[in-house]
C-alpha cells in the first residue's frame, strides 16, 4: 500500500498541480455565461437591400469601364437598438478592390463591407461579384 501512494510521488504531485490549474482557468468561464450573452443578446439585426457596389481602382484606370455582376447587394448588420434603428443604407459602404488590375477573365471578386462604428457586418449577399475588366487598350 506505501509503494502505491509513494511511488512516482513527483509525477503524481505535477498531475495533481496541472488538474487544479486546468480546473481554476476554465471554471471561471463556466460560472457566467449568461452575464458574457447578455451583452449580444440585446443587439438587432438588419438587412439592407439594393446597396450599390463601388468599385475602388488605381488612378490610371478609367471607372467607367469596369462593371460588376451584380452591381447591387444585400447587406446584414447587427448592432445596439438605437444604433440599428437609427441607421440608414447611405452609411453602409460596399467595395470591390481593383487595383492592380488591367485585363482579366472570368474575374470574380469578394466585396468589401465597411460599417460604422459599434455596428458588426454579419454578411452580404452575394459574398463576391463577377468583374467585366475590358481588354486593355494599346
Amino acid at each position: 500500500m506505501r509503494d502505491l501512494l509513494l511511488k512516482d510521488l513527483g509525477w503524481k504531485l505535477l498531475s495533481l498541480a496541472l488538474a487544479v490549474a486546468i480546473w481554476l482557468t476554465v471554471q471561471p468561464l463556466t460560472e457566467a455565461p449568461s452575464e458574457r450573452r447578455s451583452i449580444w443578446e440585446n443587439w438587432e439585426t438588419q438587412t439592407f437591400t439594393n446597396l450599390p457596389v463601388l468599385l475602388v481602382v488605381s488612378a490610371a484606370a478609367d471607372v467607367k469601364e469596369f462593371k460588376v455582376n451584380p452591381d447591387v447587394v444585400t447587406v446584414t448588420v447587427s448592432g445596439r437598438p438605437e444604433m440599428i434603428s437609427a441607421m440608414t443604407g447611405q452609411e453602409i459602404r460596399v467595395t470591390v478592390d481593383l487595383t492592380g488590375i488591367e485585363a482579366a477573365r472570368g474575374l470574380r471578386k469578394r466585396v468589401e463591407v465597411s460599417v460604422p462604428p459599434g455596428v458588426a457586418f454579419i454578411r452580404a449577399e452575394p459574398p463576391d461579384v463577377n468583374v467585366i475588366v475590358p481588354p486593355k487598350r494599346d
